[in-house]
């Protein structure tokens, strides 16, 4: 890294619509070939500042300086003619493409009036082979793995010209080994005089390969340091304006002799006929948190769909405290107690053009606490959703506040809160942390440890390793809709060990530990 100063966002001043003010006076400095962090707490402004720089957004006050020369980014096609790229958390990728087509999109080279493929096809390939990107082009991209589609993003940019790229939260959906590949690509990367800016929650892996970090609270930088004079410690008390204790005690387990959940010989194959959950049987009991780790694609979403009630078409049985579910409505299985925070909190969590009061009761409205003969009680009402914003730290205005305008990770909280306030016997979190920063995730984790501890079933989907360590009591990896691994003394359990299991290289026959009968 040299400091040639490559890019300075000055005083930048961002309010919108509705009177929030996302950005206040906040100055971010880039040099030349760096991996430069950018951290803080969901709704601290980071995205912001992100979209205003690849302009989404424009700023109401400040400057931009692309080496040393004002400028104006008026549209992301403005923002990558400039040298910068973006990496969005959720990927932009057209699956039915190949890995060539997605790369080229748009740019595509010509042959008179039809994309020249054979070019196209060569570019892509010259592209991955200067970067050393292990990558086949003529792959279509609904068939690889996700830490290969995350590749494919950092090429598609590259290919544009991308001098500074933008990461956002690149690690969420990969496997420790997938990790370990990626940091390689970036310090590549590095090493060629791109400038990354790495948006990331988890702070070992900034340790791990950030020369610098900008870290922002409340929509103002908390200032820019250099990553090896600054602990872990530090940069959470920065984030969140208190110290955060990132371990928790876990108390011994008390298993309930009730099993919650009894699943056996379940199999589901996704709308195309694809076999996704392949003949899986196993047990839930009170008082426990049963893991599951795995990469994306290999059946959770499918079980998780069908246990919830989403999916009818199955085979095999699912009992919940007993009663077989076949033929129960969502809201049959929600009166047996059970709650359910999805893996995307946009399309299936929440309901964004409505209030937050009226998600977090989109599930109560038929409690007789809440609800009248004819008429809602709206004073009771009003005074549990101003207490469960303050309980779950939620940023926003006031309750009638429509929470499409929160940040991911406040959306995440009325998520979590709406859930966890009806007093749930079995509990199905997916992803629930994912995107949150490290204070909102402590007190989620802490949650439900607690209602574990209160003798809750807990099935936890988790991308976060950390977390599934952490938190299970039991924990499987699903591996192509099978269990590729159980393990029941998790403390024993290495990442390493786990990563090979999620990536199928090991596979263990799963019985023992599975089922308590």
């Amino acid at each position: 890294m040299d400091n040639q100063i490559v890019l300075q966002m000055n005083h930048i001043m961002k309010i919108y619509g509705n009177g929030v003010v996302a950005n206040e006076d906040v100055s971010l400095e880039l040099r030349k070939g760096e991996i430069h962090a950018l951290l803080g707490e969901n709704g601290a402004g980071k995205s912001t500042l992100m979209k205003v720089l690849f302009g989404l957004e424009s700023p109401d006050q400040g400057e931009i300086l692309l080496n040393g020369q004002s400028t104006v980014i008026k549209s992301p096609q403005d923002a990558i003619s400039k040298g910068i790229g973006m990496v969005h958390q959720h990927f932009m990728l057209v699956p039915s493409l190949t890995v060539a087509e997605n790369i080229i999109l748009g740019v595509a080279p010509k042959k008179g009036l039809f994309i020249d493929m054979d070019k196209a096809v060569d570019a892509a390939q010259s592209i991955a082979k200067e970067y050393n990107f292990d990558i086949d082009v003529r792959d279509k991209v609904e068939e690889i793995p996700v830490g290969i589609k995350q590749k494919v993003e950092i090429l598609k940019a590259l290919y544009r010209g991308a001098e500074i790229l933008i990461l956002d939260e690149p690690t969420a959906v990969l496997t420790p080994q997938e990790t370990d590949e990626l940091f390689i690509q970036l310090v590549k990367l590095r090493e060629k005089g791109h400038t990354i800016i790495f948006i990331s929650h988890k702070l070992d892996e900034i340790k791990q390969i950030c020369n610098r970090a900008t870290i922002m609270r409340n929509g103002r930088s908390m200032g820019t340091y250099e990553v090896a004079d600054i602990s872990t410690k530090e940069m959470s008390k920065l984030m969140v304006g208190r110290e955060v204790s990132l371990q928790f005690e876990k108390n011994e387990q008390h298993l309930t002799d009730n099993i919650f959940m009894k699943v056996r010989n379940l199999t589901v194959n996704n709308s195309q006929g694809v076999l996704k959950v392949d003949n899986l049987s196993f047990d839930l009991k009170g008082g426990e948190i049963l893991g599951i780790a795995g990469v994306e694609g290999n059946g959770q979403t499918e079980l998780i769909d069908t246990l919830t009630g989403l999916n009818k078409k199955y085979k095999g049985t699912i009992e919940i405290k007993g009663k077989e579910i076949a033929n129960a409505s969502i809201d049959d299985i929600r009166s047996l107690k059970l709650a359910h925070i999805p893996e995307d909190r946009m399309s299936t969590g929440c309901a964004k053009t409505l209030s937050i009061q009226e998600n977090l009761f989109s599930n109560q409205y038929k409690d007789p606490k809440y609800s009248g003969r004819a008429m809602l009680k709206r004073k009771a009402i009003e005074k549990r959703s101003d207490e469960l914003i303050k309980e779950y730290l939620v940023k926003c205005r006031n309750r009638k506040q429509s929470v499409g305008m929160l940040s991911g990770g406040n959306i995440q909280k009325v998520i979590v809160a709406r859930e966890f306030s009806t007093g749930p016997d079995i509990i199905i979190a997916n992803q629930p942390t994912r995107g949150i920063d490290v204070g909102a995730a402590a007190f989620i984790r802490q949650r439900l440890l607690e209602f574990r501890d209160a003798g809750c079933a807990v099935i936890l989907i988790s991308a976060d390793l950390t977390e599934i360590f952490s938190l299970s009591d039991r924990l499987a990896v699903m591996y192509k809709g099978k269990f590729a691994g159980f393990f029941t003394d998790v403390e024993n359990v290495t990442e390493e060990e786990l990563g090979q299991h999620m990536l199928g290289i090991k596979k263990d026959d799963v019985l023992e530990g599975v089922m308590y009968e």
